[in-house]
Order: C-alpha cells, then structure tokens, then sequence
C-alpha cells in the first residue's frame, strides 16, 4: 500500500505532465472543473481543479468533507501510483473497476482526450 505522501507525489507529477500537454489540446478540451480523488484503501480525498492553466494543486479534505467536486475518481493507493507512473492503463483500469470516475459524459470524453 503506497502512503498518504507518495498519492501526494504521485498527483503532482500528474500535475507536471498535464503541463506538457500543448495550448492547442487544453484549449479545445480543458473545461474548468472541480476535482476529488479518493483514495479509498487510505481514507483521504485530495480535491483540485482542472483548469486551462493546469491541474491542481490539491489539498487534502478532512474526513466527510465534500466539496461536490464535479468530476470524482475513487482510487486505490497503489493504482493511483502505478496510474501516474504508466505501469497502469486507464482504460484497463476502469473497465476493470480498479478506478471509479463519476463525471457527466462531456466530462469523461474531454478528459480521455487528455489522459
């Protein structure tokens, strides 16, 4: 099970990799959107924005704090870690229900764009 600090690290390198995704790309499908990632094996949200100068940062919520982020993923720790660092396949992912994302289905489209 990775730790609190490591979901931490493991955010803000996806942070710096959507950075590296070009103007042109975040133009046309970046929509400001609140963000909440659970990470249900340690009992801690982080909460964040998608937003067309970035994402993030995140800031960890107190328990039973929900800020009605509107895209919400639910996220083992070792998933998010692997997830960030390309050993795990979002789509493989989801569909074999290691990762939940709640989101509109604009939202789910727009995002798998930029993953």
């Amino acid at each position: 099970m990775a730790t609190v600090d490591e979901c931490r690290t493991a955010l803000r390198k996806l942070g710096e990799r959507f950075d590296e995704v070009d103007q042109e790309s975040r133009a046309r499908h970046v929509v400001e959107r609140s963000i909440s990632c659970h990470v249900k094996d340690l009992g801690v949200t982080f909460y964040g924005h998608l937003h067309h100068g970035g994402l993030g940062p995140f800031e960890d919520l107190a328990p039973g704090d929900d800020r009605g982020a509107e895209v919400k993923l639910t996220i083992g720790s070792d998933d998010l870690v692997s997830l960030v660092n390309g050993d795990l396949d979002m789509g493989r992912a989801v569909f074999g229900g290691r990762v939940k994302i709640d989101a509109s289905f604009g939202d789910l489209l727009r995002l798998r764009k930029l993953l």
